[in-house]
């Protein structure tokens, strides 16, 4: 292997490696979240959250889909939040972390709880 060769390995792997952890070091709400007696559905509870503060126009709709993410229905939102923390990271407002909804005052911790619980149990329609 040429230097050059090496050099590109040695970046990519570094480049790998530095993504993990930044992953990693993303606060779990969903795992943290006190749902006792708490069990909200998509369609009874989440789908009215999202509609109204992230599946607007110009956002996370299914026509805009900013940075390629579409929370217009259940089967988007759920995939959404299940395969990645940074969604609800963005919610909760977390440092480093791009927040939502985007210039807009933080949602209320009622409203942010109901999303955690309903990424906690595994999204129920």
């Amino acid at each position: 292997m040429n230097l050059k060769n090496m050099i590109i390995a040695t970046i990519c792997f570094v480049a790998c490696i530095s993504s993990c952890k930044k992953e990693s070091n993303i606060t779990d709400y969903a795992e943290k979240a006190t749902c006792t007696g708490t069990t909200p559905t998509y369609t009874a509870d989440i789908a009215t959250i999202l509609n109204t503060n992230c599946a607007t126009s110009k956002c996370h709709n299914a026509s805009a889909a900013k940075a390629k993410i579409n929370l217009s229905d259940y089967n988007n939102a759920s995939a959404q939040f299940k395969n990645n923390k940074k969604n609800l990271a963005s919610v909760h407002h977390e440092k480093g972390i791009k927040k939502m909804p985007e210039g807009r005052a933080k949602l209320s911790d009622e409203i942010i709880n109901k999303l955690d619980c309903w990424v906690k149990n595994s999204c129920p329609q």
